[in-house]
């Protein structure tokens, strides 16, 4: 049985001998790197007209918590939108920004257990990466986490998931992902032309 690599391990024995190969870097400083992983929920819709707000806050809370090992950050609306039914300091997200120790065991539980429970998983785009290296992935449902009981679960709720990287090259950001053992879909879908 072969052993999985965490991410520190993973990045020291893998990560950084390849990429000074690859990209010619002298300075160990120069290796790109994830510096936070930031973890973001809308709950605008949930909590619209209801009596117990704040239960439910602390219940949502409570999941991001259990996922992320991190009690998340209450964001509040900055105007009032009638048409949405939305005061200006209502509640209508959670925020979560993970570095050090927890982002690392986060990065681990996202690969090896999060996507292969995801069904129909092809891999992630590389459309999700944009033009700084950072990668944005959305689920749309958060039961996929181990730390989650489907059984327990009396709401569905997503999350966007986005991994920010100190490096400005797509190029770069995009090695770094393939060696941390993102999985990565390389093919782009070609639309059928209408004749």
């Amino acid at each position: 049985m072969t052993k999985i690599l965490r991410y520190k391990e993973r990045y020291q024995q893998i990560v950084i001998p390849q990429m000074k190969e690859e990209f010619h870097l002298h300075n160990v400083h120069q290796i790109p790197k994830i510096t936070k992983v930031i973890i973001n929920t809308g709950v605008g819709k949930m909590i619209t007209g209801i009596k117990n707000e704040e239960e439910m806050i602390n219940k949502l809370s409570l999941e991001i918590a259990k996922i992320t090992g991190q009690k998340p950050q209450i964001r509040e609306a900055k105007k009032s939108i009638s048409s949405f039914k939305l005061r200006e300091g209502m509640p209508i997200g959670l925020k979560v920004t993970l570095r050090g120790r927890r982002m690392e065991d986060f990065i681990d539980k996202f690969i090896n257990a999060t996507l292969p429970r995801i069904r129909d998983f092809w891999g992630i785009p590389l459309k999700n990466i944009d033009e700084h290296g950072n990668l944005n992935y959305g689920i749309k449902d958060y039961s996929v986490f181990p730390e989650v009981s489907k059984e327990q679960i009396a709401y569905n709720l997503g999350l966007e998931i986005t991994f920010v990287v100190n490096t400005h090259s797509r190029e770069k950001a995009i090695r770094l992902y393939e060696l941390l053992g993102f999985p990565l879909n390389k093919e782009v879908k070609k639309e059928s032309k209408k004749k």
